[in-house]
């Protein structure tokens, strides 16, 4: 065999593909009236836990207990409850199997009751020899709804700094062409023609700099 690892280096290559990567992601707490949002709760499964059998989307407004809005199985699909959700929440994790770990829902229009506490909760049963073990874990967030989006503290920092820096380059590019044009005017007149190149490929070489940042 002309490469005798080359099967050997395939098969890794292959079982590394085949496992697709899981990574928590907090979710946003910040909607814009009428706008749609995505809710994310992303649940990870753990090598010891099997595959999810259901997750239930649960809410708390202000002065309501909390309530069941969205219950989504893979047998069954999502179902929704009746009131200020109905038709505007929607399923938007994991579709097509059983190991559900992207739990999203996804508001298509927001408005202001849809302010408040939420919670994910994913179901899975460890079955047993002679019994079924029920494991549940719950992710909380809050929302809020505001009538025009604010921008993020690290976007505004960025743009600063960017600002920052171009005129720091302009003020540095002014005082190297101000040098170059002081030495040239402060030179003495040639004599002669040997000493007027002399002089001409000093200035060039002193100001290379300014030539390149231009």
């Amino acid at each position: 065999m002309l490469f005798p690892g080359l099967p050997l280096l395939f098969g890794l290559l292959m079982a590394g593909g085949a496992r697709a990567g899981c990574v928590e992601v907090a979710s946003g707490t910040e909607a814009v009236l009428g706008l749609p949002f995505r809710l994310l709760c992303i649940a990870c499964k753990r090598r010891s836990e099997t595959p999810a059998e259901a997750t239930e989307w649960f809410f708390r407004g202000e002065g309501t207990p909390f309530h069941k809005i969205l219950e989504y199985s893979p047998e069954e699909g999502p179902w929704v409850a009746p009131g200020p959700f109905h038709g505007v929440l929607a399923w938007n994790g994991s579709r097509g199997t059983r190991d559900l770990q992207d739990l999203s829902v996804r508001l298509s229009a927001v408005a202001r009751p849809h302010a408040g506490l939420y919670v994910c909760r994913l179901r899975r049963n460890l079955t047993f020899e002679g019994y079924v073990y029920s494991l549940a874990r719950n992710q909380t967030l809050r929302l809020a709804v505001v009538d025009t989006a604010r921008r993020d503290l690290a976007s505004i920092v960025s743009e600063i700094l960017m600002y920052v820096l171009i005129v720091v380059l302009t003020l540095w590019l002014a005082a190297e062409m101000l040098y170059c044009y002081r030495m040239a005017a402060a030179a003495p007149p040639p004599d002669s023609a040997s000493e007027y190149l002399a002089i001409t490929s000093e200035s060039k070489e002193n100001c290379v700099g300014v030539q390149v940042a231009e």
